[in-house]
């Protein structure tokens, strides 16, 4: 399958590898680089987020990933990539079906890991006065951090409907939203090929108290103030205005989703030599799709996705409890905008091809000519939700047309680390994040020091130049910028 051709504009970069910049936004490393790459890697980025990917290993796996059986067009690379498992975080690889594999490491171990936006009646003048006990009455209602559990416990039979079923199950026999939210939700929150079967009896009991929580890390919650808009009229048909707040949570399938990718890992790793596949990393592990390794790993992801959708389903039904008891806001009146999630495999078309899209770290950009999208979208394009870090702005794009044949329609997922978490807590203290935060009139709530200094915007690439890398290169376009107000992690 071929990408989009793009004219070359040779330049010289001061940098260790052979890479051409063929585009404003797009540089290239040809597959001759290396005699077991299959495929070149591209990398979107402009000179200074290069720059910034040059400096770990997430470069030298995507060369990596581009010796994967069956990988076609190109290995991609989108502005916000770093070092992950095997592939980086921000890296996107479709296999030609029926014979191109599956990677669990592609999809990585959060599964679905994703974003949901909600907008609300609001105005900010309306919240302030609020602000503060809001803000506290979530961080009561939503468990956030490692390990506490939900309030939702599920029995045996209950957990395997959310995982074959997903949302639908969950507004169905337990009320948590609105059936109107399927409509705005990626696959309608429901992948079909899911077979809780396929998830081991760890991976469930790791799950089983886990829905309708953050987690910690960089998940979180985000009440924001809609700061400026790019595009009137794609940002009236999201429902979104100056000085209106909304919602962002940030979340995924929790220990469940890890469980899965761990045990599939090790399953694809000790199969690799009768598949007869030869990888640079172990990390990389993955058998054909079509292989008994691949369908029972893509219905067990599939399974986790269900989980990652009905968990961000469960955070918002909890965020919608809140603003109606603290606020008297009609539960409805918190409007789903769009979930999409970032961790992924998908079968998809592109380029006339049948195609297995992996997306790590990177989310759908549909177009407004895409069929995946519901009706309401179809015409105007599929909501791309990027979010910065605590302290910077978070941005709703739109997917474009073009993304296909660029990116396998797929754009980043947020600013992007710059620095490791241990290289964070070096740089700075968790006390001097929260006061830097707290001075600027965001309301943090964060019991966590640690987890603060770790997740400080220091730590992470500049999300202003990141998103209009991704309009730059036409894949996607702004839409609306969101100011956090409130913060709350684990």
């Amino acid at each position: 399958m071929e990408m989009q051709a793009i004219p070359h504009e040779p330049v010289q970069l001061p940098l260790p590898l052979p890479l051409t910049r063929i585009s404003e936004c797009l540089y290239e490393l040809p597959q001759s680089h290396r005699s077991d790459m299959r495929v070149p890697v591209r990398v979107f980025a402009d000179d200074v987020l290069i720059q910034a990917i040059m400096r770990d290993q997430s470069l030298p796996q995507l060369i990596n990933v581009a010796t994967l059986p069956g990988i076609v067009g190109a290995a991609l690379g989108m502005p916000d990539m770093h070092e992950g498992y095997g592939f980086p975080v921000g890296g996107v690889a479709a296999t030609l079906l029926p014979d191109g594999v599956i990677s669990p490491g592609g999809i990585g171990f959060d599964i679905n890991c994703g974003v949901r936006l909600l907008s609300t009646p609001l105005r900010l003048e309306q919240l302030a006065p609020e602000l503060g006990p809001l803000m506290h009455e979530l961080s009561r209602s939503v468990p956030a951090g490692y390990g506490r559990p939900g309030k939702l416990a599920l029995d045996d039979v209950e957990l395997d409907h959310v995982l074959n079923g997903g949302c639908p199950y969950l507004i169905r026999e337990h009320g948590l939203g609105f059936p109107e939210d399927l409509e705005h939700t990626e696959s309608g929150g429901c992948l079909a090929d899911a077979d809780a079967a396929m998830v081991s009896a760890r991976a469930k009991q790791r799950g089983r108290d886990q829905l309708g929580t953050l987690g910690g890390g960089n998940h979180f919650l985000e009440l924001q103030v809609v700061e400026a808009v790019d595009d009137e009229a794609v940002a009236a048909a999201f429902g979104l205005s100056p000085g209106q707040i909304t919602v962002l949570i940030h979340s995924g399938s929790r220990g469940l989703g890890h469980q899965v990718c761990t045990d599939y890992v090790r399953l694809m790793d000790a199969a690799l030599g009768r598949h007869g596949i030869v990888l640079p990393d172990r990390q990389l592990a993955c058998a054909p799709l079509s292989s008994r390794e691949g369908q029972e790993y893509f219905a067990a992801m599939c399974g986790a996705a269900n989980f990652g959708w009905c968990n961000r389903q469960a955070l918002a039904h909890k965020v919608r409890q809140v603003f109606y008891h603290m606020l008297d806001c009609p539960m409805a009146s918190l409007r789903l905008v769009y979930d999409v999630g970032h961790n992924n495999a998908k079968i998809e078309r592109h380029g006339g091809h049948e195609v297995c899209v992996h997306r790590k770290g990177a989310t759908r950009a549909f177009g407004p000519g895409s069929d995946e999208l519901p009706p309401v979208y179809r015409g105007v394009g599929q909501p791309v939700l990027i979010p910065g870090s605590m302290g910077t702005a978070s941005f709703v794009m739109v997917g474009t047309d073009a993304s296909s044949a660029l990116s396998l329609g797929s754009a980043c997922h947020g600013a992007g680390r710059a620095m490791s978490r241990g290289a964070a807590k070096r740089e700075t203290a968790g006390h001097i994040v929260r006061k830097e935060l707290t001075d600027r009139g965001i309301v943090i709530k964060c019991p966590s020091n640690a987890e603060l200094a770790e997740e400080a915007p220091l730590a992470y690439k500049d999300v202003d130049r990141v998103v209009d890398t991704i309009q730059r290169a036409g894949i996607a376009r702004k839409v609306a910028r969101l100011r956090p107000i409130g913060v709350l992690k684990g």
